[in-house]
């Protein structure tokens, strides 16, 4: 029985203009404007978020770590102070790009459910354009970085100064990530949330696969194109051009949400309320713990890469990125495929067909290791497996939660994915160690089969 102060599903908004009813598809959910400038608004932001890890590691690497390391320098001092032995160029710079990689998570894990909160009291479009103009002035405080200064653990200043900033983007970050995933159900109708959230998911990894593969070239292009002219430090620009056409593009998003009605309760309050969204609606708890148990095997999964690139003569272990590419290519198909098909089917029947997908491929990985084509292959069918699942446990979690409460599940929701992610990066390399990559490509296969079997596919929906 439902609680009767729990608020009803909202009614599709009326700011919606019209389609032929039986209309879906990726053509028909980007013929819709304000939908369409939020997707360009996501382009460049998440790419913004890639470039900027990119710049961080390019900024070490030109202006932290020389080419010809000393053997006493203050760094290498003070790393041996803490038992880091630091051998080699690439050591150095890995060890400073983890401050990054540190700073950048700590936000993600400690705020997204607060920011969930505030993405619900707050105008959304308002929320959105502000994180992304904020970002956009924090990083062009960066060159400020590069000017000399007093040294701390053997570290200019201008590292820990950057150290700080991340931690300032990753925030903001946070704010932005629940009001835009909120703003999706705001802006299609129902019958078009597959394909809104297949093109979501497409963008995501199409982003992360040019940000990571293209940001330093672009960056370098930059820095020299505009060195010619007589500019210095052309690589800064990047990023806030990328906030800045971000910002411009939400802003012009015509988002009539619902009236806000003043309420005198705490944050942790309105935490307990998203709390009992999940407690009351079980398709909701279901689709979120589908998405913490997806996350949690593709983290899992970039650190067994190397394990299974290692076996491969032709890759070797540093060739694992391009296992993780081609799980990626086959995600990005699938959710292309999800937008033009994906309603002819139950979102119960799909998040089933992708948990049994990547129970098989990750069997088969196991057992056909040292297999290069099949090993790619693999990849690209463990991708598509990811985006069956991934799209309807979105769309289930957007349609079932009222709109007024999205925010707060969907803040809720970046938290617990975010740790899903930290733990096997933590974890699976020692398990591997200790049982072997066989054993625990198995476990993980048995976990995504017993996840496939729970949903009971066999019951009418």
């Amino acid at each position: 029985m439902k609680d009767p102060g729990m608020p009803q599903l909202a009614e599709p908004p009326p700011n919606i203009p019209p389609l032929p009813p039986g209309e879906t598809g990726l053509g028909a959910v980007l013929a819709r404007p304000n939908f369409r400038r939020l997707w360009i608004g996501q382009i460049f932001s998440q790419l913004a978020d890639k470039f900027y890890i990119v710049l961080m590691v390019f900024l070490i690497a030109q202006y932290w770590v020389p080419d010809n390391l000393g053997g006493n320098t203050p760094l290498a001092e003070a790393a041996a102070a803490i038992r880091i032995n630091l051998e080699s160029r690439a050591q150095v710079i890995t060890l400073l790009a983890t401050g990054i990689y540190v700073a950048n998570t700590i936000p993600a894990v400690l705020l997204g459910t607060v920011a969930g909160v505030w993405a619900d009291r707050w105008p959304k479009r308002s929320v959105m354009v502000a994180s992304n103009a904020l970002r956009a002035v924090l990083v062009l405080l960066a060159p400020l970085a590069l000017v000399p200064g007093p040294q701390w653990l053997g570290l200019s200043w201008g590292y820990w100064a950057l150290v700080l900033m991340t931690l300032a983007e990753s925030a903001l970050t946070q704010f932005f990530a629940p009001a835009e995933q909120a703003s999706i159900p705001l802006l299609v109708p129902p019958h078009q949330l597959l394909a809104a959230n297949s093109v979501y998911q497409a963008t995501s990894m199409a982003a992360t696969i040019v940000g990571f593969a293209l940001g330093d070239p672009i960056l370098r292009l930059l820095r020299n194109g505009l060195g010619a002219l007589g500019i210095d430090n052309g690589e800064f620009w990047l990023l806030p051009l990328c906030y800045s056409l971000a910002a411009v593009a939400i802003l012009g998003i015509q988002l009539d949400e619902p009236p806000r009605q003043t309420r005198r309760v705490s944050i942790w309050q309105e935490i307990g309320e998203g709390l009992t969204v999940l407690r009351e609606r079980a398709t909701v708890r279901t689709a979120m713990l589908q998405l913490v148990l997806l996350y949690s095997l593709l983290a899992a999964l970039y650190v067994l890469a190397i394990s299974l690139a290692a076996a491969i003569d032709s890759l070797g272990p540093t060739g694992f990125g391009t296992l993780l590419a081609m799980s990626g290519i086959g995600l990005a198909l699938g959710a292309l495929t999800m937008a033009q098909l994906g309603e002819r089917f139950s979102r119960k029947l799909l998040a089933t067909t992708g948990l049994g997908t990547i129970a098989f491929s990750l069997v088969l990985l196991g057992q056909l290791r040292g297999n290069l084509v099949l090993t790619l292959l693999l990849c690209v069918l463990l991708g598509l497996g990811a985006a069956l699942l991934a799209i309807p446990a979105q769309t289930t979690i957007q349609v079932d939660t009222p709109e007024e409460q999205r925010g707060k599940v969907f803040g809720l929701q970046n938290n617990l994915i975010n740790i899903a992610l930290s733990l096997p990066l933590a974890l699976a390399g020692t398990v591997v160690s200790r049982y072997g990559l066989l054993p625990v490509l198995w476990g993980l296969a048995a976990i995504a089969l017993i996840a496939a079997l729970s949903e009971q596919p066999w019951r009418p929906s």
